[in-house]
Parts: C-alpha cells; sequence; structure tokens
C-alpha cells in the first residue's frame, strides 16, 4: 500500500477561523491544564500518555496521532505508547500509571460511569488532591479538543515518511 492508497478524511468545518474566541480559550485552557501538571509534578511523559488514551477513546484521530507522537518524543517506549489502547491487560504500567489511566478512562467516560468514588480516592492516595485536580484539568483540556477535533474535523491527519 503506497501513501497515495490511503482515503483522507475531510474537514468538516474550521472551526478555528469560525469561532477564534473559543479556539483560542480552548488553548488557553490547556495551557492552565500544562501549568497545574507543571505545579504537581506530573511527568510530560505521563502528561502524554494520558492524553492519548483520552484521545483513543473520544475517537479524535487527530489528538491520537498527536499526542502518539508527543509520548514518543517525551521518551515513552514505543510499545508502551502502542500498548496503552489496551492498558489494563498490560504488564507496561507502573501501579501509579494505571490509576491516572483509570481515572482518564473514568472521567471521558463520565455519562456512562459517573466517575466512582473509589477511582477519586486510588487518584487522590497516588497523586494527593493537587495532584488529582491536576490530571482533571488535563482530562477537562483534552476532552474539550477531542470534542473540538471529532465534531469539526478541522485538522487532517496525513501519513508522514518517520516522527
Amino acid at each position: 500500500m503506497t501513501v497515495t492508497d490511503y482515503v483522507p478524511v475531510p474537514a468538516r468545518l474550521d472551526f478555528d477561523a469560525l469561532a477564534p474566541t473559543l479556539a483560542r480559550a480552548v488553548n488557553d485552557l490547556d495551557e492552565a491544564a500544562t501549568t497545574e501538571l507543571d505545579r504537581a509534578g506530573i511527568a510530560p511523559a505521563l502528561r502524554e500518555l494520558l492524553r492519548l488514551r483520552a484521545s483513543q477513546l473520544n475517537g479524535c484521530a487527530y489528538c491520537v496521532d498527536m499526542h502518539a507522537r508527543a509520548a514518543r518524543a517525551a521518551g515513552v517506549a514505543p510499545q508502551r505508547v502502542d500498548a496503552v489502547a489496551i492498558w489494563p491487560e498490560s504488564g507496561l504500567f507502573s501501579a501509579e500509571e494505571r490509576v491516572a489511566l483509570e481515572l482518564v478512562e473514568q472521567v471521558t467516560l463520565k455519562a456512562t460511569t459517573k466517575v466512582p468514588t473509589e477511582c477519586v480516592r486510588a487518584a487522590i492516595a497516588a497523586y494527593g488532591e493537587a495532584g488529582t485536580a491536576a490530571l482533571l484539568s488535563l482530562i477537562v483540556a483534552i476532552d474539550a479538543w477531542n470534542t473540538i477535533g471529532v465534531t469539526a474535523r478541522c485538522w487532517p491527519t496525513s501519513i508522514r515518511r518517520a516522527d
């Protein structure tokens, strides 16, 4: 299969141009979440794994591509990047990472999970209250980006020769 054999997924609307104030606000939200993550000492590699998992759950092709590349750039082994989609069945994640991945899943799927108390308690035990709040900030920000990306398809993905 060659690059020309792939079928591009067309954009639906140019969200950034049509809603520039909100696009900037979501970017500011993402920057604020990053500030909270820095303050809580959450490692960049874990952040990207969590963004990747939320993006997988939300079905955002652009964000899956971007955060998989960002995770590798942050030093995450390719095998772990590949395994994040099936993390509960994988032995490649620490107990602390598993707590964060569970929090991402429960919050991202909140309409059905209602984010169980046990999940939040586990996150607080692993990361403290400030760390859990920082993780929640990250999840809120990536879920906002995913909502825009999935609905508008405003940021196309394409085949690259290498990362």
